[in-house]
């Protein structure tokens, strides 16, 4: 399998793409050239443009790659752009490349992530895409869409069903050190779930009112336009 991370300082995020003869690029941001080129070094055709969310932190480019690419898939309704949408327990083949969405509200209400498996390897998941949910040593702000309590109830039912997958299970996120979506954000771009267990303070809380009150307090301030970017996002500006 062809996996490429690409890490961004101007918005701090990551995005990544993935695949063999054909693949996905998830969460497009920065330049947009960098992403056919990489397909185009390696052989691979861009099939679908992926947002695990409506982003508030960057102008998204997946419909300025459309124009050059694949077809955007998105769990929100009213994304300001074409798109395929995508459902939970949705598969997404990619040649020996399988994508499965799964649904993970929290930091966005149309939040998912996805879990990939090389059926020329072990036909087991081998890493999880995990967006701005699980990120390296911490999880994800919550109140940029809802409430913070609200939010902050739906991710813990979200990373339950993250702390469900096997320890051995490479998670590779969407944001690292310096974005805000995080207090404590780690500047390694990807782990494990087993290592995130034992070591990410709030992947670790196991009752939903400590986990409320923990990840309520100490919220970073939002950054000045992040309602007015998922606003764009959302074909609502």
């Amino acid at each position: 399998m062809i996996v490429r991370q690409f890490l961004h300082t101007d918005p701090v995020g990551i995005s990544a793409a993935g695949g063999r003869a054909s693949g996905a690029v998830i969460d497009p941001a920065g330049e947009v050239e960098p992403y056919p080129r990489a397909a185009e070094q390696t052989g691979m055709r861009i099939l679908y443009i992926i947002g695990t969310h409506v982003h508030a932190e960057h102008v998204s480019f997946g419909g300025v790659l459309a124009d050059v690419a694949g077809t955007v898939l998105s769990a929100k309704s009213n994304v300001s752009l074409p798109f395929k949408p995508v459902h939970d327990g949705d598969e997404l083949e990619l040649g020996n490349v399988v994508l499965k969405v799964l649904y993970t509200p929290g930091h966005a209400p149309e939040h998912i992530r996805l879990l990939v498996t090389d059926l020329a390897r072990p036909q087991q998941p081998w890493f999880v895409v995990t967006g701005h949910t699980l990120i390296v040593g911490d999880l994800s702000r919550t109140e940029l869409a809802v409430s913070a309590e609200e939010g902050t109830k739906n991710l813990f039912r979200s990373i339950e069903r993250l702390k469900a997958l096997a320890d051995y299970l490479v998670i590779m996120p969407g944001a690292y050190a310096r974005s805000v979506c995080g207090r404590s954000l780690s500047s390694k771009p990807s782990s494990t779930t087993g290592f995130e267990k034992q070591f990410n303070k709030a992947f670790r809380i196991e009752t939903e009112e400590e986990f409320v009150v923990f990840m309520t307090k100490d919220i970073p301030l939002a950054w000045p336009r992040a309602t007015q970017l998922r606003a764009i996002h959302s074909g609502a500006a």
